[in-house]
């Protein structure tokens, strides 16, 4: 750890208590502050937060060991005066994924797993589509999105909230079709951090979250974190989740996930993320021990492996306004993405639950952690910020991100309208349903997720999905045998086309869905389910 132009036991005091202890309420600021004082981040966010319609926002920045800052800005719920604070609950969603990590890291170091290990020798029912890629799959491969699977595949399983178990989850995979062949390609899935937090509780003989509060939150000092929606019951200062809503934002329901821990799980506070930051810069060193030796959280060897590429991700062109945010390198390491920026590695990770967007990023080369929790799902509030702070902190050019990022946003949600309208007004709108529309209702079975339901409901057809129950919405008529279904809760943004092929006897055999817009969430992905008939005994 870098310690340049500080005291060796000032440096002994950082690591102490700065990156495990308690937020400092010292008298005077330390030195660094001055930084923070030189950039005006009140401002920034205050802008951000009105061009991008965000209700709140937590940010915390750490640098060379200290917190400069860790604290709340704007509002916890739409409508209220209650301020978010250093202390405020986020969800973060994906950024749970280096907590998983992290926890194999520690089993990897006291030898009851190898990260090259078989997933079937920890856990032997675990089975994938492809026979080869279950006898071949590791712990590593676990995390690294390399697996052949689709983007976001078979995250209906637990988005939004389903009534499967973990253990049904991880169960189904065996039955989800891989979109490439196995270490082929980068694609971001979800499912296997479920089986790796699975593969934790089972070596540490405890939950995922018993060990993850234990062996991580405890010893970080993270005293206010949760590891489950439902342990925030009874705490007064949390985050409410919203959502837009005719493209204003509106307070929504949170979405509960227990059933996907290893995945998401984690609510956090700036205070908190702060300390998490600091002993991740610090390589895993909590503090020192009487002796002046380092405790730790995990080895120096684990941290290099948390933080070293393990599959290239493609690069893509970013919008012309915004091309100096174009890496050279990108690469997912270990629960991290990592790329560069102005010649600095940087290891950042986002995450994403109904109400809720996260971001974390470190700079190791200049022992700088930032961290923007928001109560909004905007990308560009997010983003637009972590632009302009690192700009701040690693110098060079630094044009206006929040206006650009607003700029593409704009365009892009227009393109995307635009499409949707072309969409509509080139449907044959005089079409007519091959089949009468009660010869559409029943039941019908995708071979992984399982059933859904087409039935009357009064002078409406309504779709619901088995297992989903915030998934059911009424079906209207687009074109031809294609339907489209809006869901009752209008927060998900989701809304998909749904389509029917016939057999040659104007039976029908099969239905697929679709989404309408390009901007809903991948793990909404509607368009992996292939559904049949559920044939009704004779």
């Amino acid at each position: 750890m870098s310690m340049h132009g500080m005291t060796r036991i000032a440096a002994a005091l950082l690591l102490a208590f700065g990156a495990a202890g308690a937020l400092a309420g010292a008298t005077a600021p330390p030195p660094a502050a001055a930084a923070v004082q030189a950039y005006d981040l009140d401002a920034d966010v205050a802008r951000a937060l009105k061009l991008f319609d965000v209700p709140g926002m937590a940010i915390a920045i750490v640098k060379d060991g200290q917190v400069l800052t860790a604290r709340g800005f704007g509002v916890r719920t739409l409508g209220q005066r209650t301020p978010v604070d250093g202390k405020t609950l986020f969800e973060i969603a994906s950024n749970s994924k280096l907590f998983t990590a992290a926890a194999l890291a520690m089993l990897v170091d006291e030898g009851k797993l190898a990260w090259d290990d078989l997933v079937t020798r920890h856990l032997p029912e675990f089975q994938m589509y492809d026979p080869y890629v279950t006898r071949e799959m590791t712990v590593r491969d676990l995390l690294v999105h390399r697996s052949g699977l689709g983007l976001g595949a078979g995250d209906l399983l637990w988005w939004p909230t389903t009534a499967f178990t973990t253990d049904e989850i991880i169960q189904k995979l065996r039955y989800i079709r891989p979109a490439t062949s196995f270490r082929s390609a980068y694609a971001y899935d979800n499912l296997l951090y479920i089986v790796a937090g699975k593969i934790i509780a089972l070596k540490s003989g405890k939950s995922w979250g018993d060990t993850v509060r234990e062996r991580i939150l405890n010893p970080v000092g993270m005293r206010m974190t949760t590891t489950s929606y439902t342990e925030n019951a009874g705490n007064a200062n949390l985050a409410s989740p919203h959502s837009k809503i005719d493209g204003k934002a509106a307070v929504v329901k949170a979405m509960p996930t227990s059933n996907a821990v290893g995945a998401v799980g984690i609510n956090t506070n700036a205070e908190d993320i702060a300390r998490w930051m600091n002993v991740l810069l610090a390589g895993g060193v909590l503090g020192k021990d009487a002796q002046g030796k380092d405790t730790r959280l995990f080895s120096a060897a684990q941290s290099r492996e948390l933080f070293t590429p393990q599959t290239p991700i493609r690069i893509s062109e970013p919008k012309p306004a915004l091309a100096a945010t174009r890496p050279n390198f990108f690469a997912y390491g270990l629960g991290l993405q990592l790329r560069d920026y102005k010649g600095h590695k940087i290891a950042t990770h986002t995450g994403a639950l109904q109400g809720f967007y996260s971001r974390v990023i470190m700079v190791p080369d200049q022992k700088l952690g930032i961290a923007i929790l928001t109560n909004a799902e905007s990308g560009g509030a997010m983003n637009s910020l972590y632009f302009r702070v690192l700009d701040h902190y690693l110098g060079g050019d630094a044009p206006d991100w929040i206006e650009l990022v607003k700029e593409v946003e704009t365009e892009t949600l227009q393109k995307d309208q635009a499409a949707q309208n072309k969409a509509n007004a080139s449907r044959a709108a005089k079409s007519r349903p091959s089949l009468p529309l009660a010869a559409y209702d029943g039941e019908y079975e995708d071979v992984w997720y399982g059933k859904v339901a087409i039935k009357a409901v009064g002078s409406k057809r309504m779709l619901s999905f088995s297992k989903t129950a915030d998934l059911t919405g009424e079906l209207t008529h687009f074109q031809h045998d294609t339907f489209i279904v809006r869901w009752n809760d209008r927060n998900l943004n989701a809304d998909a086309y749904v389509s029917f092929a016939l057999n040659p006897d104007g039976s029908i055999e099969r239905m697929k869905m679709a989404p309408i817009s390009s901007e809903i969430d991948f793990s909404y992905d509607f368009a992996d389910l292939t559904f049949t008939p559920v044939r009704k005994a004779d």
